[in-house]
């Protein structure tokens, strides 16, 4: 081809790609700034509720289940490897983030052990996600019978694709015992959050009917990474027993309509009569959620966020979050930055009766992008626990004052707006 001919298509395919970018963030904005019509929702005592998150989401709420909230890695990490040393069928774990250091490798044996034992282990990585992972443990869990699948690797014919992640952190013991929250496997998520090297997050232990919509998460993306579906001793009978905890499982993907995640959000929010609590690791809240924490607390409810200030590590995410502050404190939402660490806990509670716990952050990529998972409890004593860490959260915490946001430095509001154009992929 002419090298002016080579140009021209350089040239052309550099103003496609400014024009397909442009695109997409005008299409993010127009579409972030729709909400719902909302007639009439249910408080979160209301077992109409619940009846309408089950016709919205497509998953049953459970009945019978015990449910225990874990924080941070000194308490979620034995737990997790106590139950899958006490494997005895299958263990079929997905996450997000597989990183390096001793917690990595401890994983790893505890896996190894098990299969070497005779217990089926299916391990599933996201591509993008855990590609800091030490190829010599992936070999390691191989070489012992450990089947590894990784969720939408680079391919060609994918590219559609890649931008569309699997955000779930899903660990299932024989069926029956699940694992749920904001916890990848890496160093950052070892401790206590003592210090700024030690995160600060939430994870949640289940037995029960609700661990089968746990398990229905991990497969539904095991099967596009592998074609091969689970049965057996991976679907053991689990009886709903009286009593106990009432939960649900919220299953969300991708989609150029609303989501799962978007929809189960903004009932919650709408749902609220005293109390809205909410903490996101990464806040960048589509133009239409942040009407909705205005409204709510508008009529009168207790609306607090918590979101990452300066320890936080994506600094794009915090910037474009706070250009949401004055929207957000002037209609009456008390905003908080977590200063002891790394915040990455995804939580909402609700009227000190329900509580959400999971992957889903609230930005554009958890409601739009990427497949997330939460689980939604129905349960006052559940809900108590994690007020009492949001209380603990908040004594480390700044509050955000409007008065001394609006003095804020020129540079500061510069770094906000520049956030802008990468909003639609955070």
């Amino acid at each position: 081809m002419h090298k002016g001919a080579v140009g021209a298509v350089a040239a052309g395919a550099t103003v496609a790609g400014i024009g397909s970018t442009v695109l997409r963030a005008r299409r993010h904005r127009k579409i972030a700034a729709l909400g719902y019509a909302v007639p009439e929702i249910p408080d979160v005592r209301d077992p109409a509720l619940e009846r309408l998150v089950e016709a919205l989401t497509g998953s049953p709420v459970t009945g019978g289940n015990s449910v225990t909230v874990l924080r941070n890695g000194c308490r979620i990490f034995p737990a997790m490897l106590q139950a899958i040393r006490s494997a005895e069928h299958s263990v079929d774990f997905a996450t997000y983030v597989y990183w390096t250091g001793s917690i990595a490798e401890e994983f790893v044996v505890a896996l190894v052990e098990r299969a070497r034992a005779g217990v089926e282990i299916n391990v599933l990585l996201d591509a993008v996600g855990a590609a800091k992972m030490d190829r010599a443990l992936v070999a390691a869990l191989e070489d012992a019978g450990v089947t590894v699948a990784w969720f939408r690797p680079p391919r060609w014919y994918t590219t559609h694709k890649l931008n569309n992640r699997t955000h779930r952190k899903i660990l299932v013991v024989d069926g029956r015992v699940g694992f749920t929250g904001g916890v990848g496997i890496a160093e950052e998520w070892t401790g206590d959050c003592e210090d700024p090297d030690h995160w600060r997050d939430t994870h949640l232990r289940v037995d029960g009917p609700a661990v089968r919509g746990l398990y229905a998460g991990f497969q539904e993306n095991w099967v596009e990474a592998t074609r091969a579906i689970l049965v057996g001793e991976h679907l053991p009978e689990l009886p709903a027993g009286r009593g106990g905890v009432r939960a649900h499982v919220t299953r969300s993907s991708a989609s150029h309509g609303s989501t799962e995640a978007e929809e189960l959000f903004y009932v919650a929010i709408s749902a609220a009569r005293e109390r809205l609590w909410l903490t996101s690791a990464y806040f960048a809240p589509r133009a239409a959620f942040v009407e909705a924490l205005i409204d709510a607390a508008q009529r009168g409810v207790d609306v607090q966020v918590l979101v990452n200030g300066s320890k936080g590590d994506k600094e794009v995410v915090r910037q474009a979050g706070r250009r949401s502050y004055t929207r957000l404190l002037e209609g009456g939402v008390r905003v908080h930055e977590y200063e002891r660490t790394m915040l990455h806990a995804k939580i909402m509670t609700v009227d000190r009766s329900w509580a959400t716990v999971g992957s889903i952050n609230m930005d554009n990529r958890s409601i739009a992008l990427n497949d997330e998972l939460n689980i939604s409890i129905f349960d006052d004593d559940v809900t108590r626990v994690l007020d009492d860490h949001f209380e603990q959260d908040l004594a480390d915490s700044d509050e955000i004052d409007l008065g001394r946001w609006r003095r804020r430095a020129p540079l500061a509001r510069l770094k906000e707006r520049s956030s802008g154009a990468a909003r639609q992929q955070l």
